[in-house]
């Protein structure tokens, strides 16, 4: 049961959102100014945001750098029904109560991640940082006609810089506390009268957020950098390319595991380990929600390379055909504590990921007087190793302790639990999405796609402390068609609405590195009405969603009896809700911006094996999916007004997140109770040229945990998992030239 004081939350929340909706109702007679137009490109076509069929957020440049969103996990504050985390160093993307839940080899997620419309495959280098970049778009709901593979849930897609046509650029320099200094810096160079280069740089350092007590060293802390050059060309002909290299590079302890106590699992004397070789937890030793205590010391080390090249011809006027080819590869390795201890109990657990992956996407854009139609074909391969490797040190001690010292105590200290496998990818689909207008009102969009993916992996699951060395090699393959339609009603040049029938795909998964069998596809049935509108002088903006979605087989990864990673298929879920999001110039200077939202997300029907009861079969029909939280909230305000000669721009928000729970067990182990996060900005910009900005983030220093994890039997079901940062502030000096 929700405690009084998180219903009165609530109650707050909403009571102040109906209070500000109702002002800016009134306060629209006296606004001065328009909101800017926002066009979003997700869509393979440029629409402007209040023309989109479909439930979209867009954050634009501004908010985009220290003191805003600086990492894909910051964005959960400022788009609706979005909920992030990391976990082994992956990023986890929830949109609507779905997203990233297998962990297992080669597993994705259910949010299509993409840069400049090419996918980026990997989970862990959608954690790559963002810099440099003139928005992020988001898509909520099913994307299967346009995305296909991997969009169950929506598609965000990352709209990097383009080079300018004079020689200029920017500059800015952070500080702030846990010893922060970050650069970023860009330049546009014009090489010729149709060729153009933007290098763009971002170099970040920061002391850990906490300690691990064991040894003094910082953990979480941060040291990453991350280069781009950009060229363009353009001759002012039919013909216009962009190639964009990009590489990062990440060198330090983020990541690490947070020892969060015993689960309902936990079968060992709590804290783990101490009547049986000394070990202590980090609250047996004073330490605080950030530290850890443990004798393995977290280790992130992170490479990677994005290349991509976008062609595009005009035909004439109303046709076009552009090309988006990349390459992209990842290496990465993870070590953390699973055992959560100063004791050298189970050993360490290291993953090891290495991806080279290729993809192709051709476009065809067609424009007439009352029929678009946008139609494509895609190809991607990819070629994946992943190791999750931990050596058994010391596990005589639980399970023979007798044989301690003997040949059989001596095997269960030197051997491994391994699953490793490698997997290649391939996958193509072909698809068209028409939209025709019957008249100055009525428009109807109806897309279908096909999707083929063929998964082959070589692998084994080796577990010397049962003498079990099994080879996990599979193939599969799975194809389907997935549909959309769309009834969009234009009732005036200021309010549209739609109505949405959409389905879309993910597809199977081959459980290498696991005795298990291969997965079958998770797959949706989504349906959705929405509003969007705007006053008559545009300085007020409103879009209302409301979905229900039907999902089958949805893809779910847990820790089994036999302390195996695998991933099994839940026969049924439904998620259903509203979106309201809100943005208006309020005249003198005053601007808000805001979204409230309401979520259902359960199982239908799902039986599982419990981790608190001996892994017996339960039925978990009726609980809430993870990372589903029941209601949302954000309120921002800004006022910008002239100061000294330059203009000054005070901004600050609030973020409420209800409720969450990180398994499907629906337990407190793995739980984060509603919260609120507080922000706030002070920037000041002298002649368009020199800017200062005085920021902060969490400013009530806010406790929360961001993902929590059951780990497996092997180390005694512990409750382990990652944090959102504590309180963060600094400033930032900028110039433009």
């Amino acid at each position: 049961m929700q405690t009084m004081q998180t219903m009165q939350v609530k109650k707050g929340i909403v009571t102040g959102l109906s209070l500000s909706m109702m002002a800016l109702s009134v306060a629209a007679v006296a606004q001065d100014s328009m909101l800017e137009e926002v066009v979003v490109t997700a869509s393979k076509r440029s629409l402007a945001l209040e023309d989109l069929a479909g439930a979209a957020s867009v954050l634009g440049a501004d908010k985009i750098g220290p003191g805003g969103i600086q990492e894909i996990r910051d964005m959960q504050v400022d788009v609706p029904n979005l909920s992030l985390g990391d976990q082994f160093g992956f990023a986890r993307v929830f949109i609507r109560g779905v997203g990233m839940t297998s962990i297992d080899i080669g597993g994705e997620g259910a949010v299509a991640f993409l840069q400049d419309g090419a996918i980026v495959p990997r989970p862990a280098a959608q954690l790559m940082g963002m810099f440099d970049l003139a928005q992020v778009e988001v898509l909520r709901g099913p994307q299967g006609t346009l995305y296909g593979r991997g969009a169950t849930a929506g598609a965000i897609n990352m709209v990097t810089q383009k080079p300018g046509d004079e020689l200029g650029g920017y500059v800015n320099v952070t500080v702030g506390n846990y010893g922060l200094t970050q650069l970023q810096a860009a330049v546009d160079m014009p090489l010729s009268d149709s060729l153009a280069v933007r290098l763009a740089t971002s170099i970040d350092n920061r002391d850990g957020y906490g300690e691990n007590k064991f040894n003094g060293q910082d953990i979480n802390d941060r040291d990453a950098q991350a280069f781009r050059a950009t060229f363009a060309y353009d001759a002012g002909g039919s013909f216009t390319a962009q190639l964009s290299a990009q590489t990062y590079q990440e060198d330090d302890q983020n990541y690490a595991f947070n020892y969060l106590g015993p689960s309902q699992g936990t079968t060992l004397p709590v804290p783990l380990a101490v009547p049986i070789l000394g070990g202590q937890t980090v609250g047996m030793v004073g330490g605080g929600f950030q530290d850890i205590n443990s004798d393995q010391q977290a280790i992130n080390d992170r490479d990677g390379t994005l290349i991509n090249l976008i062609m595009n011809y005009e035909f004439n006027d109303s046709m076009s055909l552009k090309s988006i080819t990349s390459s992209q590869s990842l290496d990465r390795f993870l070590r953390d504590d699973l055992d959560s201890t100063d004791v050298n109990l189970f050993g360490q657990n290291n993953y090891t990921e290495e991806s080279d992956s290729l993809s192709q996407e051709f476009i065809l854009n067609y424009s007439g007087s009352n029929l678009d139609v946008v139609a494509g074909v895609m190809y991607f391969e990819e070629d994946l190793f992943g190791e999750v490797r931990v050596p058994l040190t010391n596990l005589c001690s639980l399970l023979a302790p007798a044989a301690c010292g003997t040949p059989t105590g001596d095997f269960l200290n030197s051997g491994n639990y391994l699953q490793d496998g490698d997997i290649d990818i391939e996958a193509w689909g072909a698809y068209a999405e028409a939209t025709y207008a019957f008249s100055d009102q009525w428009r109807l969009i109806a897309g279908l796609r096909y999707n083929y993916e063929e998964r082959t992996g070589t692998g084994s699951f080796i577990f010397d402390a049962i003498a079990l060395d099994v080879p996990t090699n599979q193939t599969e393959s799975w194809n389907d068609v997935t549909p959309r339609i769309t009834l969009q009603y234009q009732a005036s040049d200021n309010l549209m609405m739609y109505a949405t029938y959409t389905e879309a795909f993910k597809s199977g998964v081959i459980n290498t590195g696991s005795v298990s069998p291969p997965l079958d596809p998770e797959t949706v049935d989504a349906f959705e009405l929405g509003i969007k509108g705007s006053n008559a002088d545009s300085t007020l903006r409103y879009s209302l969603a409301g979905f229900f979605y039907d999902y089958q087989d949805l893809q779910i990864s847990f820790v089994d009896a036999t302390s195996t990673v695998t991933t099994v298929n839940a026969a049924e879920a439904e998620n259903y809700g509203i979106e309201l999001e809100l943005d208006a110039d309020l005249g003198n200077g005053f601007a808000i911006d805001m979204y409230l939202t309401y979520l259902s997300a359960e199982y239908q029907e799902f039986f599982n094996g419990d981790y608190a009861n001996g892994f017996a079969i339960a039925d978990l029909s009726g609980n809430t999916l993870p990372n589903a939280p029941e209601t949302t909230a954000k309120l921002g305000v800004t006022w910008t007004g002239e100061a000294a000669g330059g203009v000054l721009r005070v901004r600050g928000e609030a973020y409420y997140q209800d409720d969450v729970y990180f398994t499907e067990w629906n337990r407190t182990d793995a739980f984060q109770a509603a919260y609120e996060q507080y922000n706030a900005s002070i920037e000041y910009v002298y002649q368009d040229k020199w800017s200062l900005t005085l920021w902060g983030r969490n400013l009530s220093d806010e406790d929360v945990i961001s993902n929590n994890i059951i780990t497996a039997p092997l180390y005694d079901s512990l409750r382990v998992g990652s944090l959102l940062p504590p309180r963060t502030f600094g400033a930032t000096v900028g110039l433009q030239f």
